[in-house]
């Protein structure tokens, strides 16, 4: 069973911006991969976890904010 947020279009183009920020950050020089690729990496992920952090409560007149 999927989970509601999982519906949204910007929960799967957040999704989306995780794979290709994935992919991009291969090829970052090898000097910064621990640094800045880790970074950018829990950046682009961060975005989909705040959408569905913020659809758990729909019922909830916050939910808009998100």
């Amino acid at each position: 069973m999927a989970f509601k947020f999982e519906k949204l279009k910007v929960w799967q183009k957040a999704m989306d911006l995780a794979d290709e920020i994935d992919k991009m950050t291969k090829a970052f020089p090898k000097e910064g991969i621990f640094v800045l690729t880790s970074q950018v990496k829990r950046a682009a992920d961060s975005i989909s976890m705040n959408v569905a952090e913020g659809s758990t409560g729909q019922s909830n007149p916050e939910f808009k904010l998100f």
